[in-house]
């Protein structure tokens, strides 16, 4: 199957603005994660996806490949559609938010593996345990699954609610990462969907999906890499970075 990965970037982030130029090790970030998505064995092509000119010209001075999008996509996973168009023989659109730069290129392939593997998975995304602390964090997307391994809802709040403790939900306890795999038809049908209620509430594009009765695989892993949502969140990613330099 024909796989690219398409990296939505734009400048205008309300929690970090400018977040994908951001360039304290040197790079800047949205290189950091395009070099992830390059090494994922099981994605012929990568591309950035971005409104904004700045974010298309730091793309192609170190070697990448990026597509203007509109300004006025609501979410990543539109403006993702949107450059999709451009490869008409991709089967899989791996769909990976700009802000996972310590992610694992493998957890790339888990996802295109699981759509091969099962036709029947339209979309797929993925998740991992929650980290302390991280329950009552709103940045902290949770996700919990039915039994097929489904979503069954993704929340900004601590979900589940463990109403006689704590002991039966910790193991229920799921993050959400922000990739998401489509196939290619089922991406386009995504695209030309209004946003839902529970989207514009919790701010969650994948919300939409699932309010229009369809089904999300998610993929648990014991992975728990760590998002850039703040400056705060960035300034930590580049102090593991420099330590790992230095080793």
């Amino acid at each position: 199957m024909k796989v690219i990965c398409v990296i939505p970037a734009r400048y205008g982030s309300k929690r970090f603005p400018g977040k994908p130029l951001a360039s304290d090790t040197g790079k800047p970030l949205i290189q950091h994660v395009y070099e992830v998505a390059a090494r994922a064995r099981r994605v012929d092509a990568v591309v950035v996806a971005t409104d904004d000119e700045r974010i298309r010209a730091a793309v192609e001075r170190f070697g990448g490949r990026a597509v203007k999008t509109r300004p006025d996509h609501p979410c990543g996973t539109n403006r993702a559609a949107e450059a999709a168009a451009a490869f008409p023989d991709a089967e899989i659109v791996v769909n990976f938010q700009g802000d996972e730069p310590e992610l694992e290129p493998a957890l790339l392939d888990l996802l295109v593996e699981a759509m091969e593997a099962d036709p029947a998975i339209e979309a797929a995304t993925l998740a991992g345990p929650l980290q302390p602390g991280e329950l009552a964090d709103p940045n902290a997307v949770k996700v919990v699954l039915a039994a097929s391994g489904d979503a069954l809802y993704f929340s900004r709040a601590p979900i589940p609610w463990a109403r006689d403790g704590e002991a039966e939900r910790r193991s229920a306890l799921l993050k959400h990462f922000g990739i998401y795999a489509y196939r290619a038809a089922a991406l386009r049908h995504y695209a030309s969907l209004p946003q839902t209620p529970l989207e514009r509430t919790e701010k969650l594009e994948q919300l939409r999906w699932l309010e229009n009765g369809r089904r999300m695989r998610v993929l648990a892993t014991g992975s728990r890499p760590a998002g850039i949502d703040t400056p705060e969140s960035y300034a930590a990613f580049v102090a593991r970075w420099r330590k790992q330099a230095r080793t």
